[in-house]
């Protein structure tokens, strides 16, 4: 009994040393955002509370533990509420599969990224849950829209991750990083697929110029329009969350993980300094170009993005068969 209890105790206080930079992570994003956008707009960005502004994160997190939770009278109470919890709980689910140094991760399962698309996927019900439960046709509208465009751009993600799948013959994620170090970072070879995930990542997290879900002009701010307070910081939480874990797993996948060139750097460090630089390519493309239209977001999908993914593999698979480099698929 006391052997069950520690090994639950460990596993917690695991679950706990990634969830909570995590979360202080997706908080200094918020201002990291701000001020990156603030210079690139000519303006100094949050610079009051504390110094250079780096309480800015703590005292919004204050506001919005304070405010009033006003439920409106024309909800569905149970979705209502647990549709931001589902929300949160999936964006932080997939953390525990994502390899963060050599030999740092809570469950190395064989079918990591199988695993990942799946739990990315049920994601998409979070959001309809909160647009039907809210009884608003502005947040159902929103919650459509989203819907839509996060399980299209996801069809498009999992078929370009199957060409690196086929470079390593694994669905395990260190095998993938394994793979990178032994030969090439597969950004080199598999560029389009990393530009095309790229964009993909963009859409599917909902950031400029692919943020529709949140179109104000047109939604009234979309699916969590009848949210206040604390159930829109958990929405909030799960957005900036994805964004980090999108840019650790394009990390993962095509900049070779922890691989570093200089030894004495730790393996955790030097991923997330990549990682940081994935990052700061969402915050670039949100301050340089404008929102495009919900027609062209899908046509630059099913007409281009589909084929194209679709085109990749079938040339990875024809190449790596041609000089006999195809591995034998498996599942570790």
């Amino acid at each position: 009994m006391k052997t069950i209890l520690w090994s639950i105790t460990i596993e917690l206080i695991k679950i706990l040393l990634i969830l909570i930079p995590v979360l202080i992570s997706v908080a200094y994003l918020t201002l990291a955002e701000r001020k990156i956008l603030g210079y690139m707009q000519t303006r100094k960005g949050p610079n009051v509370i504390g110094i250079y502004g780096l309480l800015q994160p703590l005292a919004d997190g204050i506001k919005l533990f304070t405010k009033e939770t006003i439920i409106p009278n024309h909800v569905s109470l149970i979705i209502y509420f647990f549709a931001p919890i589902l929300a949160l709980t999936l964006a932080f689910l997939a953390w525990g599969l994502l390899p963060l140094g050599a030999s740092q991760v809570l469950s190395d399962l064989p079918i990591g990224i199988l695993f990942i698309f799946a739990v990315s996927s049920v994601g998409v019900y979070a959001i309809l849950m909160s647009g039907w439960a809210s009884n608003s046709k502005y947040s159902f509208m929103g919650a459509l829209r989203a819907a839509a465009q996060m399980i299209s751009y996801e069809v498009a993600i999992g078929l370009i991750v199957i060409s690196t799948v086929l470079c390593a013959g694994s669905l395990n994620l260190t095998t993938l990083i394994q793979t990178q170090i032994e030969s090439v970072w597969f950004l080199i070879p598999l560029w389009p697929a990393a530009i095309m995930f790229m964009v993909s990542a963009l859409a599917e997290t909902n950031r400029a110029p692919f943020d529709l879900t949140e179109g104000e002009s047109e939604l009234v701010s979309g699916y969590n329009v009848e949210y206040p307070a604390m159930s829109f910081a958990l929405f909030f939480l799960a957005e900036y969350s994805h964004i980090i874990f999108m840019s650790f797993l394009f990390t993962v996948i095509f900049l070779g993980g922890w691989s570093s060139p200089f030894q004495l750097i730790p393996s955790n460090l030097w991923l997330s300094l990549k990682a940081s630089i994935v990052i700061f390519l969402f915050l670039w493309v949100r301050a340089s170009f404008p929102r495009i239209r919900y027609d062209q977001l899908m046509q630059l999908l099913w007409k281009t993005y589909l084929p194209a993914s679709l085109g990749l593999i079938c040339l990875v698979a024809s190449f790596l068969l041609l000089i006999d480099g195809l591995p034998p698929l498996s599942c570790s």
